[in-house]
């Protein structure tokens, strides 16, 4: 009887020859381009719009590295690689940015200064970029305090719970009915009784942090089959070992939920804390641009928010992809 042939290695597929996507994307580029150099912008009143021939130049170099790697294709190596998977972003960020450009600088339809175009951003980033990197420390530093302090109090208060039945007696009727309390309800009475704002802008992000850990935890811990227990019990394992080794690790996919929505609770609070009573940070930067109507520079501050949470939302899934890299397979999200 002949053997019976080997099943096929699936490999990573190595892109080879002209990468067509990148080659359309090159053209939005170049299109985004000359539509920002060649096209006038219309006169608001007061002065054109800073930085148009920059922002333009600007894609126009990204049309050409997009040609490179295009037609580099498989010798392009690692820069390649990782711009195939956003080839149709690339296709659309130029498109979005060209419309963007031709409501507001050069058509008008959104008037200023509520609206401005994308190369206002740029002489945000040139002009204020000091104050605007000072409000980003400032809010990562308020961010990491409350994140770090809710997160470890929500996960060891979630393990007692769902661990101890007179903790779960006790703490769990009060968890349920005081956690979904919005943090950022709490405000007035956090700046009334904590000795600074800044630590109470710290209180409210670990408290927003603290409910859905806790919960998460909790749930996570309690819903650990009872045979794990029972097989570490037969081997002659301590309550302790019970604890640390079974019922957390079984838990953690749980508690990583939880710290995903804790991250993006905290942030709204940080958000709304800073534009209260803390003077730093990129919610008092918002609020400093909408007093003196800086459109531009409360776009851009929103901009970093936005990069920041993603950012933040990147790094806590590489962290759980290490840190659960032993149930690889069994973690769908």
């Amino acid at each position: 009887m002949s053997a019976r042939p080997a099943a096929p290695v699936l490999q990573a597929q190595v892109p080879t020859g002209i990468w067509r996507t990148g080659l359309v994307a090159t053209l939005a580029w170049v299109g985004l381009g000359v539509l920002t150099l060649a096209w006038p912008n219309k006169p608001i009143g007061f002065s054109d719009w800073a930085f148009t021939e920059e922002f333009g130049i600007a894609a126009l170099a990204v049309a050409v590295l997009l040609l490179a790697v295009a037609l580099l294709g498989a010798r392009a190596g690692q820069v390649g690689r990782k711009l195939r998977p956003a080839g149709q972003w690339l296709i659309a960020a130029p498109l979005l940015l060209a419309l963007w450009e031709v409501l507001t600088a050069k058509l008008g339809l959104l008037p200023p200064p509520f609206f401005a175009p994308p190369q206002s951003l740029i002489e945000v980033v040139a002009e204020d970029w000091s104050r605007l990197g000072l409000s980003t420390a400032h809010s990562l530093r308020l961010l990491a305090n409350g994140l770090v302090f809710g997160a470890l109090v929500g996960f060891l208060t979630g393990v007692w719970i769902g661990w101890s039945r007179i903790a779960g007696y006790w703490v769990h009727p009060l968890l349920r009915f005081l956690g979904p309390v919005p943090a950022s309800a709490l405000l007035p009475l956090a700046f009334f009784f904590a000795p600074s704002s800044y630590s109470a802008a710290v209180f409210l992000v670990a408290l927003a942090t603290f409910f859905p850990v806790a919960v998460l935890t909790w749930s996570g811990v309690a819903s650990v089959p009872k045979s794990y227990y029972d097989v570490a019990r037969t081997l002659g394992a301590s309550e302790w070992f019970l604890v640390l080794r079974v019922a957390i690790p079984a838990a953690l996919p749980q508690v990583f939920v939880g710290l995903f929505m804790g991250l993006g609770a905290s942030f709204s609070v940080l958000v709304t804390a800073e534009m209260m009573g803390v003077k730093a940070g990129l919610g008092w930067y918002l609020q400093w641009a909408q007093g003196w109507a800086a459109y531009a520079n409360m776009y851009a501050a929103l901009l970093v928010m936005a990069v920041l949470c993603s950012g933040l939302i990147t790094l806590l899934f590489t962290v759980r992809d290490r840190v659960l890299s032993w149930q690889k397979g069994t973690v769908k999200w």
